[in-house]
């Protein structure tokens, strides 16, 4: 989807209080990226977004400052900014993040709301139905951000927030691969059957397999197709 189109259709949530910042650019940038609007490689026009947005082009270099220090953006000399296309190194850190923070929200947080999860579960089993590749991949991202929420800590949902944002990026890289999340709906239920049964030490068991399953398989599809 092109710069243009993928910011049309009003006011980002949060323009009212938050608009001309870096931060909220950011944030707006950041969603698009996260709902798959903007794809890796895309070109961020700075004339472009200054119009769509309404925020200076100092305004939007900031925003790109902080995008570039999650991994969201690159800079290239000349060139400009693009959203980024992460390779093994950007995958093998994503994983990181993920191992050591949600099995230790599956463990200890005190308020998940696994009646919303489950429903995100079926939401993923019917998109899986009509076999909808980027309704299962957007259920998967709502499905691990719903587990943060139950932290109850704003800073963790907001690294959470940018590391989706990294995976819908890495996600595009197994578009030839629609069979890769059609597993993950199930794994998802069986983690909340473990939760709602209050195995709390078996479902972070489970969850640190599960991220490295997924890891080794996103690296190796990349490897095989380089």
């Amino acid at each position: 989807m092109s710069i243009d189109s993928a910011l049309q259709g009003g006011s980002a949530p949060g323009q009212a209080t938050h608009a001309h910042t870096g931060e909220w650019v950011a944030g707006v940038l950041r969603a698009r990226i996260a709902d798959g609007q903007l794809l890796p490689g895309a070109k961020l026009s700075e004339q472009a977004l200054s119009e769509s947005l309404s925020v200076s082009r100092n305004t939007l270099r900031e925003a790109f400052t902080v995008l570039a220090g999650e991994a969201v953006v690159t800079r290239i000399p000349n060139r400009g900014v693009f959203v980024a296309s992460p390779g093994p190194a950007e995958i093998r850190e994503i994983y990181r993040v993920r191992r050591m923070i949600e099995p230790a929200v599956a463990l200890w947080a005190t308020d998940l709301d696994l009646d919303g999860m489950g429903r995100i579960v079926g939401e993923a089993r019917a998109a899986r139905e009509r076999g909808d590749v980027p309704a299962m991949a957007g259920a998967n991202q709502e499905f691990h951000q719903a587990l943060i929420r139950g932290s109850g800590s704003i800073q963790l949902q907001t690294l959470m927030q940018q590391v989706l944002a990294q995976m819908r990026l890495v996600f595009h890289t197994m578009v030839d691969a629609p069979d890769f999340h059609t597993q993950y709906v199930e794994l998802n239920a069986a983690l909340v059957r473990m939760l709602r049964a209050g195995d709390r030490l078996g479902a972070a068991e489970y969850l640190r397999a599960y991220l490295d399953r997924a890891e080794a398989e996103l690296l190796g599809h990349m490897a095989a197709r380089s």
